[in-house]
């Protein structure tokens, strides 16, 4: 594998696509009340729209012409209140590696990469969401020296 990190063009749709469906797949798994499988977050008219805006910046693993993951991310300005520090985060919206690349460093490629930028940026912190049952996902970060920051609790009503 000759791996390069660059920015998503629109020619990397179809495959962003398909990892997409990926991701959708194992989330639809762990929240099937939540999740529609066969579904994708994204269509192709919104990647266009989003490979092109300077603050939903998407990076992609290629390998020789062959999508194999990517990192979506959003630049955002905190404070949400007024009793907060005003610094810049940037957020991994998205980041998957395709399931016949993973365990071959693809992952750990793309979030140097993306801490790269996030400095390159200015920001203060990099941060992201994992679903609670998506353990690997979940060691992955922690193995890239991420850490617990809040804590998203929920309830069902019924």
């Amino acid at each position: 594998m000759d791996i390069i990190i660059r920015r998503a063009e629109e020619k990397d749709a179809e495959k962003v696509l398909a990892l997409l469906g990926q991701v959708l797949e194992l989330h639809a798994r762990l929240r099937p009340d939540i999740f529609i499988p066969g579904s994708t977050k994204y269509t192709a008219a919104e990647l266009t729209e989003i490979f092109a805006d300077e603050s939903r910046p998407v990076f992609v693993a290629d390998d020789g012409g062959e999508v194999v993951g990517y990192a979506f991310c959003v630049i955002k300005r905190q404070p949400f209140t007024t009793n907060m520090k005003d610094f810049a985060t940037l957020y991994i919206d998205d980041l998957c590696v395709d399931e016949n690349c993973r365990g071959k460093h693809v992952g750990t490629l793309l979030f140097d990469y993306v801490m790269s930028f996030a400095k390159e940026q200015g920001c203060y912190d990099v941060t992201l969401n994992v679903w609670e049952g998506n353990d690997s996902a979940r060691a992955f970060y922690e193995k890239m020296g991420m850490f617990v920051k809040e804590t998203q609790m929920e309830i069902l009503v019924k």
